[in-house]
């Protein structure tokens, strides 16, 4: 026999022999002619192929994260926490999102401007529906306060209104929308 058996590997290397086998069978390990273990070799391919988290906890734990262990072994761990941090964020929105608790920024934005919009158009169309109705009844309302006939302009009412309106929605203009 010119390597280790799997028992004297599973020693040598730290690990239960249940894993030796395990890495045997997954090709992790380089095996002689006559099915030992080459015990320099196949640390070599298994460190290589063996996920370093896996081995911190075959190791017994927390050694390495500590800062006795690689640089790359840290660094794993963090990007693996990471990913797994974003993940779950990830799920979370999607489900906020089935539930209604969220809604497209993009799309609520449009929907304000187009709702702005759409009441700046009523309040620029305002003054001429009105401005007939308006100068009818303040005549009459002069006239009966008064007793004598009075007419009101139409297009001088019109007009006053218009400016007016349009001097509000300038000042409307300034409010800006915060969707953060």
């Amino acid at each position: 026999m010119e390597g280790l058996s799997e028992r004297a590997y599973a020693a040598h290397a730290g690990l239960s022999r249940g894993a030796v086998q395990k890495a045997r069978k997954t090709g992790r390990l380089v095996l002689f002619a006559d099915g030992s273990i080459d015990a320099a070799a196949s640390d070599a391919r298994r460190g290589g192929m063996t996920d370093p988290d896996q081995q911190m906890r075959a190791r017994g734990g927390s050694d390495a994260v500590g800062g006795a262990g690689p640089g790359e072994t840290t660094s794993y761990v963090k990007a693996r926490t990471a990913l797994t941090v974003y993940m779950a964020q990830d799920k979370q929105i999607a489900i906020q999102k089935k539930k209604g608790a969220l809604v497209d920024r993009a799309r609520a934005e449009t929907l304000v401007f187009r709702l702005a919009r759409q009441e700046r158009d009523v309040w620029i169309t305002w003054p001429t529906r009105v401005a007939a109705l308006m100068a009818a009844q303040l005549s009459a309302d002069m006239e009966n306060a008064s007793g004598t006939p009075v007419t009101i302009e139409t297009a001088i009412l019109q007009r006053v209104l218009e400016a007016h309106v349009r001097e509000q929605l300038a000042a409307l203009a300034d409010l800006r929308v915060s969707l953060e």
